[in-house]
């Protein structure tokens, strides 16, 4: 069993991200596997080494630590491109020259079976001279995946049964970088990961990975989405929200230790005001018991 946690380094991990990590780590250690940690550093822009050693040492202080050295997908650009050659070998490759507005506007449309933000494939039926047309311009090209309507019964360990169908998904952005379905799977399969946690906003994703995994001949990992943690507003958790890093509760006199039990009681892992620590949680440990509805904080959590 291996698992592993793979956040952007771009920012420090808020309460939510831990909670996921701390799902993670549990399951690896509770059926004695190993736990990685991945930086999906694709978008060097905003990505960075200090925010990285931010994220580790912030892991580190709730009990966390990863199995192995860390592996940054900015590194592996190589092992992304052979997978768009081999999917290209298929016929399963297009270029797409729409900008982002083209893009939004299509995705609101309804589009049959697809799902509501899908890319409806307006690049695809493109003649050789209407794409000569869009390079003169000065357009460059996305890369997108040719799906053909696949439907996936995608059984999760939270969510339960999800079916999808997967879209024409981009395997690389128009600026030469691989994205982020094209890289997970391809790195989960490198680095066999058996088992995937992530956020439930990942979860409309998974038959598009589905999808490159079968074409590309890539194990395919069990999966469990857990549901995100919600700020006071009803919307998702983020920095906007005052003190929801292990920097700012600091400030407020919350340590690593009140934050760990913090999260774990949101798993009905412990009490509120129990003092526990990372390794005292996996043998408390169930999968089936996460709990299915979001986490919603109050006003007195933040």
């Amino acid at each position: 069993m291996r698992g592993r946690f793979a956040p952007s380094p771009t920012g420090p991990l808020h309460l939510g991200n831990l909670r996921t990590a701390l799902v993670s780590w549990l399951q690896a250690r509770t059926e004695g596997g190993e736990w990685l940690v991945r930086m999906e550093d694709l978008d060097t822009v905003t990505a960075s080494r200090a925010h990285e050693a931010e994220q580790l040492r912030s892991l580190a202080a709730l009990g966390m630590r990863a199995d192995g050295e860390v592996v940054r997908q900015s590194e592996r650009f190589d092992l992304y491109r052979d997978a768009i050659a081999t999917l290209r070998g298929q016929g399963r490759v297009y270029e797409c020259f729409c900008t982002r507005r083209e893009i939004r506007e299509a995705a609101q449309a309804p589009h049959g079976d697809l799902p509501d933000d899908a890319y409806p494939g307006t690049c695809r039926s493109l003649t050789a001279d209407q794409r000569s047309s869009s390079v003169a311009d000065g357009r460059q090209p996305a890369l997108r995946l040719a799906a053909n309507g696949e439907q996936f019964l995608i059984p999760d360990l939270i969510a339960g049964k999800y079916t999808g169908i997967s879209d024409d998904v981009v395997l690389q952005r128009n600026d030469g970088v691989p994205a982020y379905n094209l890289a997970v799977v391809v790195d989960d399969a490198a680095q066999g990961v058996t088992h995937v946690v992530r956020g439930d906003d990942l979860l409309g994703s998974t038959p598009r990975q589905r999808l490159l995994q079968q074409l590309l001949g890539l194990s395919e990992p069990v999966y469990a989405h857990v549901p995100l943690a919600m700020a006071p507003d009803g919307s998702r958790l983020a920095k906007r929200h005052g003190a929801v890093t292990l920097d700012d509760l600091a400030v407020r006199g919350i340590g690593p230790a009140r934050v760990l039990s913090r999260v774990a009681a949101s798993l009905g892992l412990c009490a509120p005001d129990e003092t526990v620590t990372a390794d005292e949680l996996v043998g408390r440990f169930r999968m089936d018991t996460v709990p299915r509805e979001p986490w919603s904080l109050g006003d007195d959590d933040l």
